[in-house]
C-alpha cells in the first residue's frame, strides 16, 4: 500500500501565559448535563483538598504558589457546585495538625485565606452562598478571625449553597468540644444519645455528608468529619487538588450515583 499523503498543516494555538489549574473548564453556556436525576445527587459533598504541595513541586514552584493554585480550584469547584444544585459543600482547608508545618508555610496559608475572604465575599454573596466555619475560631490570629467573622455576617442570607470551611479543624477535637458543650448544658448522662451529640457538633443543623471526595490519591479521612461520615460514600481520585475541576467533580458525582447505599441493611 502506498504511503498516505500528509494532512495539511494546522496552526497551533499559542501556549497559555499561565499554568492551567482546575482542569475541565466549563463552556460559557454552562456545565454539560449529567445523566443523573436530581434526587440521586448528594445533598452534602465534603472534600479533602490534598496535593497542593505535590503539585507545586511537580511544577517547580514554591509551596505558597501551590496553595494559591489550590485556591483557583476552590473557586471553580464552588461555582460548579452551585450550578449542579449541591445544597451543602464542606472543604477541608486547614487541620489542627497543619500547625506542625513550617512557620513560613502556615503564615502564607493564613495570608492567602485572609486575602481570599476579602476578595471573594462579594461574589459568594452574589451567588447566594452562605459561609460557615467549622473549627476553633478562637485559636486563629486576630486578623484572620476578623476576616472570617465579616464573611460570615455578609453571607448570612445566602440560600443557594451552604459552604462550610473546615479551618483549624480536627474531627476528634470537634467531638471533645461537643462533649464539653453537652456538659455545659447540664444534660444528664442517661439523656445523651446520638441526636444530642449531633446537635452539639460544629455541623449542628446540617445533613451528614453523603459523599466524601479526597484528591491526590490517598485513601484515608485524616480526622475529617469522622462522626458525620459514618455512612458517607468515600471517593478517592489521583488528581492533585489544583487540577481538580468540573470534570473531576462530575466523575465523583457519577460514581456516587452508581453506588447503592444500604446504611447497614
Amino acid at each position: 500500500m502506498g504511503r498516505l499523503p500528509s494532512p495539511p498543516a494546522v496552526a497551533q494555538p499559542a501556549a497559555p501565559a499561565a499554568r492551567a489549574v482546575g482542569s475541565g473548564a466549563e463552556p460559557a453556556s454552562g456545565p454539560r448535563p449529567l445523566p443523573i436525576p436530581p434526587e440521586e445527587l448528594p445533598r452534602h459533598v465534603a472534600i479533602i483538598m490534598d496535593g497542593n504541595r505535590r503539585w507545586a513541586r511537580a511544577h517547580g514552584v514554591s509551596d505558597a504558589e501551590g496553595h494559591a493554585a489550590g485556591l483557583e480550584a476552590v473557586r471553580a469547584t464552588l461555582r460548579h457546585a452551585v450550578r449542579r444544585s449541591i445544597p451543602v459543600l464542606t472543604l477541608y482547608a486547614f487541620s489542627r495538625e497543619n500547625w506542625a508545618r513550617s512557620p513560613e508555610e502556615v503564615a502564607a496559608l493564613f495570608d492567602l485565606l485572609e486575602a481570599a475572604i476579602r476578595n471573594e465575599t462579594p461574589e459568594l454573596r452574589a451567588q447566594g452562598v452562605r459561609v460557615r466555619l467549622l473549627g476553633r475560631l478562637d485559636d486563629l490570629p486576630p486578623e484572620t478571625r476578623t476576616a472570617i467573622e465579616r464573611a460570615l455576617a455578609e453571607t448570612c442570607e445566602g440560600d443557594r449553597l451552604q459552604l462550610n470551611v473546615a479551618f483549624n479543624y480536627g474531627g476528634r477535637t470537634e467531638i471533645v468540644d461537643a462533649v464539653r458543650e453537652i456538659v455545659r448544658r447540664g444534660i444528664p448522662a442517661d439523656a445523651i444519645d446520638e441526636t444530642t451529640i449531633a446537635e452539639a457538633l460544629y455541623t449542628a443543623g446540617l445533613p451528614d455528608p453523603d459523599l466524601v471526595i479526597r484528591t491526590g490519591g490517598e485513601q484515608r479521612l485524616s480526622n475529617f468529619l469522622i462522626w458525620q461520615s459514618a455512612y458517607a460514600e468515600f471517593y478517592s481520585c489521583q488528581v492533585l487538588w489544583p487540577d481538580f475541576g468540573p470534570d473531576a467533580f462530575d466523575a465523583a458525582l457519577l460514581e456516587y450515583a452508581r453506588r447503592t447505599r444500604r446504611f447497614g441493611r
